[in-house]
């Protein structure tokens, strides 16, 4: 039994001792490596290059009014009588509203002897029998009441400046008209009336699309309530001005709606064809986006090395992304491999 004891206990002394000169091994092999060296990851690589592409965008826009305006005399006074309602069609030039018509009435009178009396003087004047003094006299007399009773004739009766519905009415027959702005629209007013046989949408679009957008350029426009229906549209205004916040510019877009069937708030689909060019694409896989952020990186090779590149992206083609900024031409781009990445990485391309 003792034999037995003694040889358990050499048999245990002999395996420390080995583990022990392993363990000693191991540490002197990790003693012997140089510190800071990253392990090589693994990737994939393709070349970017440009491709020919048809360049589409499209946008969600709210329809508005091609115009509108808030009809109100320049003056307080009593509203003698509204001709329209509410959704009726007025023609341009049409009278919608008349006001109070003494004043008129009284600058009407005093025109009429003033024009009278400046014949009579003009006639004077061609035989030089009145001195010139008296007739500038009179003439500037008469001129200005001619101004006032077209003013005034202009203020009392109210005209559709163009064709189109009256969208709003704030007072009735009798009433006083203050000059004090209605609440529902901010502004004066004793009608509003828009126009709807054209309609517009405001567009904001990335500054990077600005030197393909130009004014007459087509617009197809689309609406969810009209599934099978196609909209003819035209971009008519570009904003000058690029926005230093959103980094957007705005265009006008006019929609030809003959038919009536789109409205003013309507919601509604634009695509503007921007025509050919090129543009580099990638494999959407190579795209990467940061975390908590809306920024969208790529890496790329240099010299076996993975750069973080952030980009700027455009429209989506099957599976692949333009590329709008950050890439040039020939870059080397990671395509596998990517998400085990950071900036400065040692990498090792894989065929």
């Amino acid at each position: 039994m003792r034999t037995i004891k003694y040889l358990t206990l050499s048999l245990l002394l002999g395996f420390l001792t080995i583990q022990t000169s392993c363990n000693s091994k191991k540490d002197s092999n990790s003693a012997n490596k140089p510190a800071g060296i990253k392990q090589l990851v693994p990737v994939k690589t393709m070349t970017v290059k440009q491709e020919l592409i048809t360049r589409y965008i499209d946008f969600t826009v709210s329809l508005i009014p091609f115009e509108e305006v808030h009809l109100a005399p320049s003056s307080p006074g009593r509203i003698e009588k509204i001709n329209v309602e509410i959704g009726n069609n007025v023609q341009k030039g049409q009278v919608v509203a008349t006001m109070d018509r003494t004043n008129m009435e009284q600058a009407k009178i005093n025109l009429m002897k003033l024009e009278t009396d400046f014949r009579r003087l003009d006639t004077l004047k061609k035989t030089k029998s009145i001195a010139d003094q008296q007739y500038d006299q009179v003439k500037s007399s008469y001129d200005l009441a001619k101004n006032t009773y077209n003013f005034l004739q202009e203020n009392t009766q109210l005209k559709a400046p163009f064709g189109g519905v009256v969208s709003g009415k704030y007072f009735e027959d009798g009433e006083i008209y203050s000059g004090s702005p209605i609440a529902a629209i901010g502004k004066p007013a004793i009608l509003s009336i828009i126009q709807i046989n054209q309609l517009k949408a405001l567009v904001n679009i990335t500054s990077n699309y600005y030197p393909f957008v130009k004014e007459g350029m087509k617009a197809e426009v689309s609406c969810e309530l009209y599934p099978y229906m196609n909209f003819n549209g035209e971009i008519y205004k570009i904003y000058p001005t690029i926005d230093n916040s959103t980094k957007t510019f705005t265009i006008e877009v006019k929609i030809l709606n003959n038919n009536l069937k789109l409205r003013p708030g309507m919601f509604s689909k634009i695509m503007l064809n921007l025509g050919k060019g090129n543009a580099i694409l990638v494999p959407n896989i190579a795209i990467i986006k940061q975390t908590g952020t809306n920024n969208m990186y790529i890496f790329v090779n240099k010299n076996n090395i993975a750069v973080k590149k952030l980009v700027k992206t455009g429209r989506m083609f099957d599976d692949k992304i333009e590329i709008m900024e950050g890439l040039a031409n020939g870059d080397e781009i990671i395509v596998v491999g990517q998400n085990k990445l950071e900036n400065q990485t040692p990498i090792d391309i894989k065929k």
